[in-house]
């Protein structure tokens, strides 16, 4: 890579932060129908900026941004992030604003510093340098930049439909999310879980009641205890039948990319304030279980009265959400259909089950030429060559937009172990941003 582009990203670095602080002070929360398309207008402008042509894609929800350029090459990359970001809750913990980005102590704190808008501006001011000192990139790029990642990507679906034609014949994509772990050691993920979410719901009265009604009506609480005690055992295992029949065994590059992965298990279980994993899990067993084991958790119970002091109540109605992590091959549609069989199995075929949220799993392979490029020019930015997850624990929609035509993803992201994504204090090292920035660039000359 030309010296001069490394050379203006750190002389521009001003300019770049303020980008950032510009991003970050507008309020896009998904979950809240808050700021979408004003956040949607804002991220086209941007790349309207840097010379992208720039379509605002309608969907029944958010608007996509889509933006193109093309370049020298055949080839075409593609990049996705999101726009979106969490709510702010709970807000007395934030030491400054949310959404009045801060910097203190070389990070600089706000929702979606981290995920996503960080590593959106990151890619900004590394085309930006690129293109500074180049007619055009070395590949055609097609960046898709969604607004509800947050509440499961519901409408992308509408998107990729109308676009597959120019998705599917992509050499590779960078993903969202990624950085560097809690050893400060860069990470790349290739994929991500799948996922179920679902609310289970039960009632009995037709209001709440004295609890001395006890004795002779049902309480909605116990009903879903019960019914939970089915779906799980103390040893962790799922119980509903049939839930594991579909899963396909990592292959062997995927099982060697992770013999490969240092995991940090000390700084983690200090991270989280733990002191040992689910089951005493650690070494292989406690990595093939955080990537490749599919999970069954409870979110959230609801019933009754949760207030200060006492009130001796009989609640008429209960709930609790759920999330299932899927791994390849379960669907979120069999799973679901399973679930439902089983409460019925077991007697509970009153309680109601409200699916939210589906998204397929999509497993990379670490030996994919895109992603050995994507490696090497990772440790030539960050001093050490980075993991290679075949996939991380969470869920975004690597299915819906790449894993369905078989396109290869690469993480890419700003973030570190002590990011605090989806919490309080929200934050990135400046540091780490504009490593991502030399990453981004680096990337587009090795391609």
């Amino acid at each position: 890579m030309k010296p001069e582009v490394l050379d203006y990203i750190a002389a521009h670095r001003e300019e770049c932060l303020a980008l950032l602080v510009r991003a970050c002070s507008q309020p896009s929360v998904s979950a809240l129908h808050e700021g979408l398309d004003e956040m949607a207008a804002l991220v086209g402008e941007m790349l309207r900026g840097i010379g992208f042509e720039v379509d605002l894609v309608p969907t029944d929800g958010a608007p996509v941004v889509l933006g193109r350029m093309a370049g020298s090459g055949d080839r075409t990359l593609l990049l996705y992030n999101h726009y979106d970001v969490q709510p702010v809750d709970p807000l007395d913990e934030w030491e400054t604003p949310p959404f009045e980005p801060t910097v203190r102590d070389g990070r600089l704190y706000a929702r979606g510093a981290a995920d996503n808008k960080g590593a959106i501006v990151s890619r900004i001011c590394a085309l930006r340098a690129y293109l500074a000192h180049h007619d055009r990139p070395p590949v055609n790029i097609a960046w898709v930049i969604e607004g509800e990642e947050e509440t499961g990507s519901p409408y992308l679906a509408q998107f990729v439909e109308r676009y597959d034609d120019l998705l599917r014949t992509a050499y590779g994509c960078v993903w969202e999310a990624g950085g560097k772990d809690s050893r400060d050691r860069y990470t790349i993920a290739l994929g991500c879980k799948g996922l179920l979410y679902v609310e289970l719901r039960a009632r009995e009265a037709a209001r709440d009641l004295h609890s001395a009604n006890a004795a002779i009506v049902g309480n909605p609480a116990w009903r879903l205890v019960w019914a939970l005690s089915t779906l799980k055992g103390p040893n962790e295992n799922i119980l509903i039948p049939g839930f594991y029949d579909d899963i396909r065994i990592p292959s062997a590059a995927q099982k060697e990319a992770l013999a490969r992965w240092d995991y940090p298990e000390e700084e983690t279980r200090a991270l989280y304030g733990i002191d040992r994993f689910l089951c005493g899990a650690t070494g292989d067993r406690l990595k093939e279980q955080l990537i490749f084991g599919p999970t069954c958790n409870i979110d959230g119970f609801h019933s009754g009265y949760g207030g200060p002091g006492s009130k001796t109540v009989l609640p008429a109605e209960a709930t609790v959400k759920l999330d299932f992590r899927l791994v390849p091959e379960q669907s979120p549609e069999r799973i679901l259909e399973l679930l439902k069989e089983h409460l019925a199995s077991q007697g509970f075929g009153d309680i109601e089950v409200v699916s939210y949220e589906g998204e397929p799993p999509s497993a990379g392979d670490p030996s994919h030429p895109f992603v050995q490029t994507a490696a090497q020019v990772a440790e030539g930015i960050y001093g050490h060559a980075p993991a290679l997850i075949p996939m991380m624990s969470g869920t975004g929609p690597v299915h819906v937009l790449c894993g369905q035509f078989g396109v290869p993803v690469v993480t890419a992201g700003v973030g570190y172990a002590g990011s605090r994504v989806h919490a309080p204090n929200e934050n990135i090292r400046l540091d780490d941003f504009f490593a991502g920035t030399r990453y981004i660039a680096a990337l587009l000359d090795a391609l």
